[in-house]
């Protein structure tokens, strides 16, 4: 659909075409055309559907789509359903798969408001409501795909939608699981451990990340030190705190930032947003647990314990698992590409961490590749949308064994 004349201003190849597909169905952002000046109205409405389709994830249009037609669920899908829902009911998660697709039809409904108040006075009503409409649905989705080759950088001093955008994306970074039980459940006590977890890390990393990069940046004549009023630069610097955990949307040149913030931004886009949300990268909830096992062991407990809760070793293991592959993923990608590319190696780093993450955020180095650089991108953003340790389900027989060797001492570290 993107290859047909009627999606561009301008012929694009079928490699510009497939690369925008997986960018988009992976909500991810990088591009090699520009959105905003090489797509029509057509092409555009065509990666927000995609955008809105890899947003709600496969599992979840999979679910809706076979109740829709009429059809029951097999036991075996219900209990894939269930993992993929992270729910304990059966019931639970087939009624899940309506939910979420209504809860991010609801959001995205008071975003388009949102935004529009402040687009239509500007654009017209027209340009207003489509630009409302494109954005809220690139922002929930965490896709960060923009009309604008700068994103959002004309933005960067309007509180009005700064705030609002980086409120959809949090929002969808959180996921349905996390809202609906802040929702339902209202008081700190009656929420489960999972989601005080998620909340508790979101707000530190997101504070840690604004403090640092407005200490980083304060006097950087590109970024923050181009900025009147000590205003303007929290709001900048608090735009671009949160966005690196797979929003991708830019209201200073990423290209300009120091050396510190940049690899400041390599770890939250690998970190990434909650399960079962429109994030990606490893997940907040692996990197707490990575955390708490190394307190834990430094501190000489063999167990795992956080509120009131042990961690079992399943998931630990789970967790170590899909942070191996996610780094196992990254350096094969940056070895490839420093094999293919003549670029600075921070660039090159940068891009594939921004597309495991499906992030978007570029250093300016995807719109260079070439056929063979693209598709090592593409991979990466695939293996980073379906998560590592669906690859390595995938790429193996999962058998357990009921074996059991005597232990043995063996140094570590």
């Amino acid at each position: 659909m993107l290859k047909l004349p009627i999606a561009t201003v301008t012929p694009i190849s079928w490699m510009e075409a497939a690369f925008t597909a997986t960018s988009a169905v992976t909500v991810t952002g990088l591009v090699v055309v520009d959105t905003g000046s090489q797509f029509t109205i057509f092409g555009q409405l065509v990666i927000l559907s995609l955008i809105q389709l890899g947003g709600l994830g496969l599992m979840t249009f999979a679910v809706l789509t076979a109740l829709a037609l009429g059809f029951k669920l097999r036991l075996k899908h219900q209990l894939v359903a269930q993992e993929a829902f992270n729910e304990v009911s059966l019931k639970t998660a087939r009624r899940a798969g309506r939910s979420i697709a209504a809860f991010a039809l609801v959001t995205e409904a008071i975003g388009i408001l949102l935004l529009a108040t402040f687009m239509v006075p500007e654009m017209g009503w027209q340009e207003g409501l489509y630009q409302a409409l494109f954005y809220t649905i690139s922002a929930f989705n965490n896709a960060g795909f923009a009309l604008s080759s700068d994103s959002l950088s004309a933005y960067v001093s309007h509180p009005g939608i700064s705030l609002s955008v980086t409120a959809l994306f949090i929002t969808g970074g959180l996921g349905y699981i996390v809202i609906m039980e802040v929702l339902e459940k209202r008081h700190w006590t009656q929420l489960s451990v999972y989601v005080k977890v998620i909340l508790i890390t979101t707000l530190v990393l997101n504070a840690a990340a604004v403090v640092a990069i407005l200490i980083l940046e304060f006097n950087n004549p590109s970024t923050l030190g181009a900025l009147d009023g000590l205003g303007n630069k929290l709001l900048a610097a608090w735009f671009q705190g949160v966005t690196p955990r797979t929003a991708g949307f830019n209201t200073l040149d990423i290209g300009a930032l120091t050396a510190g913030t940049t690899v400041l931004m390599l770890l939250l886009m690998f970190i990434g947003g909650a399960p079962n949300s429109t994030a990606s990268g490893i997940k907040i909830s692996t990197f707490f647990i990575l955390i708490t096992a190394t307190r834990s062991f430094l501190k000489g407990n063999l167990v795992i314990n956080f509120f009131g809760r042990s961690l079992s070793r399943e998931t630990l293991l789970k967790a170590l698992a899909t942070t191996t592959i996610g780094m196992a993923t990254i350096f094969m990608a940056v070895w490839m590409l420093a094999i293919l590319v003549e670029d600075d190696f921070m660039d090159i780093a940068f891009e594939v961490v921004s597309a495991f993450g499906t992030v978007g955020l570029s250093r300016g180095t995807t719109s260079e590749l070439d056929t063979a650089g693209q598709l090592v991108i593409m991979a990466v953003m695939l293996i980073g949308r379906l998560g590592p340790l669906t690859l390595g389900y995938t790429l193996t027989v999962r058998r357990k064994s009921h074996v059991r060797y005597a232990p043995t001492e063996f140094p570590v570290g």
